[in-house]
């Protein structure tokens, strides 16, 4: 029997769910990062245990009503998943295929540095059960990647992407960052970064646009005066150049940040955006199951010490919020309204009818019908989505429609 057995019992009683998996450590600090994470890589094999505890601990997460389940998706995010020893992956795949059933055809990404992938790394990678990368280029300008401290330069990413094609991973995603602030506001450094990736056919990118959050470096740079700002209009323009120029190379802006070719969807993020249940596992990770909410501890000994003294039936290093029928209408709104599907008035409804709350069409007819005649909303039959112009206030469109 192989190590891994894709293959399931059918899926007619499984719930659809992802896994993600935070790795909290980076070799160095990129500057705009508030992720939790950390440059002590000595306790690193203690935490993947607890990781591997947790799984065992968490695998009737999903269980309500139905007896079985299988995974979607597995994502390794962080931090910086790559520095993963074959070993250390190996352990936790162990952990997952003993604990959950895993989908035959499930997406299984693992976010990597460029500087991380050499070609004995990809081979490694090769041989588990990942089939998807999703590589942080940011940018393929120096300047800008030195000025954010990563660790890479532009040509280790163009030579990861490559091999990683050459060897194999059709399934690869990249992130770029953009409204990066320059002297003079100049859009050359986002169209070379356009240009590259559309020219290495990297069929999933997703584009951020840089914020500078207080506890980053970035953020106490700002509050000394030694960094500007990120101009508002220089973003907007930037986003415009983002979206037209991607369009113009075949390129669907499924969600609000991530762009794809011929239905490279990522099928994870997609879940997350239309609300699927997901187990979050490791310090900081977020789990959602329909009805609540699961925020582990944003501390590595923290975690690994609440792991440990954990049962079944209480995890003491996760708080839980239990979601009202409100705080499940604003979400959905929140996610889908970023999508191509969009929002479904029906969806909301059915929460709205079970739970006597206001007809939502009725509390929002003026809202609706303002953003439909200003150009920023479309509606189609039950459903609503954002036009292109509705997408650069896509947050406060939403927040519009909550039900408070």
């Amino acid at each position: 029997m192989p190590l891994f057995p894709f293959g399931v019992r059918g899926f007619s009683n499984f719930i659809m769910a992802g896994l993600y998996i935070h790795i909290p450590f980076c070799k160095q600090a990129c500057f705009y990062c508030d992720f939790h994470f950390s440059t002590n890589l000595s306790a690193k094999m203690e935490l993947i245990k607890a990781i591997c505890q947790e799984i065992y601990l968490q695998k009737d997460y999903f269980q309500q009503n139905t007896p079985q389940k299988t995974l979607q998706s597995i994502y390794f995010g962080g931090g910086t998943p790559s520095l993963l020893s074959e070993n250390e992956l190996l352990m936790i795949f162990e952990a997952i295929y003993a604990n959950f059933d895993v989908a035959k055809d499930a997406e299984i990404t693992l976010e990597a540095n460029p500087d991380d992938l050499s070609l004995e790394t990809l081979q490694m990678l090769r041989k588990t059960p990942i089939n998807r990368l999703s590589i942080g280029v940011q940018s393929f300008h120096n300047a800008h990647l030195q000025a954010s401290n990563r660790a890479h330069n532009a040509q280790e990413a163009q030579t990861s992407i490559k091999q990683a094609q050459d060897i194999g991973f059709q399934r690869l995603s990249i992130d770029l960052m953009y409204a990066f602030p320059t002297e003079n506001h100049s859009h050359k450094i986002l169209e070379n970064d356009l240009k590259q990736a559309v020219s290495m056919q990297v069929t999933h990118i997703s584009a951020y646009c840089l914020t500078i959050e207080p506890k980053t470096v970035f953020g106490k740079r700002l509050e000394r005066n030694l960094m500007k700002e990120i101009d508002e209009d220089f973003a907007a323009d930037q986003f415009d150049i983002l979206i037209n120029t991607l369009h113009t190379h075949a390129y669907e802006q499924y969600e609000i940040s991530n762009f794809c070719q011929n239905g490279h969807y990522a099928v994870h993020n997609t879940n997350y955006w239309r609300g699927e249940p997901y187990l979050g596992v490791g310090a900081s990770a977020h789990s959602f199951n329909g009805d609540s909410r699961q925020f582990n501890v944003s501390n590595n000994q923290k975690y690994i010490k609440g792991i440990t003294e954990s049962t079944k039936n209480t995890i003491h290093c996760a708080e839980i919020e239990v979601l009202s029928a409100k705080d499940k209408i604003n979400e959905y709104i929140l996610t889908t309204l970023r999508t191509i599907w969009g929002c479904d008035i029906e969806k909301i409804n059915n929460i709205t009818t079970k739970n006597n709350l206001v007809d939502f069409q009725e509390i929002n007819y003026q809202t609706i019908t303002n953003y439909i005649k200003t150009g920023l909303l479309y509606k189609h039959q039950n459903t609503l989505t954002l036009t292109n112009k509705g997408k650069f206030f896509a947050d406060k469109i939403a927040s519009d429609l909550f039900f408070v």
